[in-house]
């Protein structure tokens, strides 16, 4: 089964950008990285630049509504994904521990749609 493992966290509690804590934040996401893609897990996956590049669409009945930023205002931002291809929930939640950014902000596991009427 296919799931996304989203990975919010709050940039205020995040490691600042070329401290120590910040490149042990970045080992761990590329230890990651390998390990997902040496046991065969892993399908994709991303980080997301800053909230101030996002643009987010929504219709109106006929209009057509485009607003610089996010749509929810919340202290956690989406920053990146993972797509993986895993057993059950159980193995996602096991990989989803493993992302570093867990320890300050939130993994949201869902699983993807699945539209192969033979899947």
């Amino acid at each position: 089964m296919k799931y996304m493992l989203l990975i919010y966290s709050d940039p205020q509690r995040e490691p600042a950008y070329g401290t120590p804590e910040f490149e042990a934040m970045m080992g761990g996401f590329f230890a990651l990285n390998e390990k997902m893609a040496a046991d065969g897990v892993l399908i994709s996956g991303e980080g997301l630049q800053g909230i101030e590049t996002a643009t987010s669409l929504r219709i109106r009945g006929t209009k057509v509504e485009t607003m610089d930023g996010p749509f929810a205002e919340t202290k956690e931002h989406l920053g990146g994904y993972y797509v993986i291809d895993v057993a059950d929930l159980d193995v996602a939640l096991a990989y989803a521990r493993a992302v570093p950014s867990a320890s300050f902000g939130t993994i949201e596991v869902r699983p993807l749609m699945d539209y192969d009427p033979a899947g």
